[in-house]
């Protein structure tokens, strides 16, 4: 069985999730790859250990995570059923419902129907009886604004969940759903996006500054973009890099010469620094005041390791802060 680490919670910075009460780690585990039914089990037990042994509370999931969808769920819960139950309170599990997750015309999008039943199968394959935050994964231009929400509503209503979010929201949309969220006494707490240096879609469409000025919380995922801002790529693709093993989201056709080129030079001033890139990226997401975790996802316990260190990145010049512009647009 196993026994978490006596000193996790000395490194591990927390801040406070928008204006509740909730404090999230700086960096948070996402289980989006590497937990599906074709990883090593025993590898996923390790990444959760470690993370927890760091003060990583955080577990990010939602319904279709694998490969198949409702693996990376199965998965985490026979990990917390064999290992990690009884460290429960502890721990801020979350899950998503959006995108297409069972065939027919109940199984995406934003009805009520399907956010509800998504749920219920949720908590059924991790054996838990709510989820910490529950987000409704993405927009549903078909669906009126209020059914969604209320569906979130029901949701925390009926102790299934603590706090809802949402995620893949632009500025505007994320305004009327708090509205309605408000109205509705719902325990809006979150917004999770993709944010990295080299993908600014949330400061261009609202997101961001809506964010800070509802103060609410955000988290952001692919912080190294899939791992390019990292040093993983600089030589090559290796064998054993998401690239080679699960081409289904990062594509070697991203990594132009003019995208190595980009990444070569932000290394360069990572090294100035004394940081590795990775390290650099994700204090680049901390230093924005608006953003409140990073989601990590991680195939080795190693890099988990790595990332953590971020949270001890040295203060960005403004003329560094200038250079990362400069390179990445």
């Amino acid at each position: 069985m196993y026994t978490p680490a006596k000193e996790r919670y000395e490194t591990m910075e927390y801040n406070r999730c928008g204006e509740s009460g909730l404090m999230l780690p700086k960096v948070s585990l996402g289980l989006w790859h590497n937990f599906g039914d074709t990883s090593d089990y025993e590898n996923m037990k390790q990444l959760c250990f470690t993370a927890f042994d760091n003060g990583i509370t955080q577990f990010d999931l939602a319904n279709n995570y694998g490969p198949a969808y409702g693996s990376a769920e199965r998965n985490f819960g026979k990990i917390l059923k064999e290992e990690l139950m009884p460290y429960r309170d502890e721990l801020i599990i979350t899950t998503k419902a959006g995108y297409d997750m069972w065939e027919g015309p109940y199984g995406n999008w934003g009805s009520r129907k399907y956010l509800l039943a998504s749920l219920d199968q949720s908590l059924k394959r991790m054996g838990l009886e709510y989820v910490d935050i529950f987000y409704h994964h993405r927009m549903d231009p078909e669906t009126p604004l209020e059914e969604t929400m209320g569906a979130l509503a029901t949701a925390v209503q009926q102790g299934k969940a603590l706090y809802v979010g949402l995620s893949n929201y632009d500025g505007k949309t994320l305004s009327q759903a708090a509205a309605i969220l408000k109205d509705l006494k719902c325990p809006f707490v979150i917004n999770q996006n993709r944010y990295s240096i080299f993908d600014r879609t949330v400061e261009e469409n609202g997101l961001k500054k809506t964010t800070g000025i509802l103060k609410k919380g955000l988290i952001t995922f692919s912080p190294l973009a899939q791992g390019q801002l990292t040093d993983r790529y600089l030589n090559g693709i290796p064998e054993d890099s998401r690239i080679r093993k699960d081409g289904r989201f990062l594509k070697e056709s991203v990594l132009t010469p003019e995208r190595l080129d980009q990444i070569r030079r932000l290394n360069d001033l990572a090294a100035q620094r004394g940081e590795k890139l990775a390290d650099m990226a994700l204090g680049w997401l901390l230093q924005h005041k608006e953003v409140t975790s990073v989601l990590i996802g991680a195939s080795k316990p190693q890099q988990i390791l790595d990332n953590v260190k971020a949270i001890h990145c040295a203060p960005f010049t403004a003329e560094e802060l200038r250079l990362i512009d400069e390179i990445s647009k």
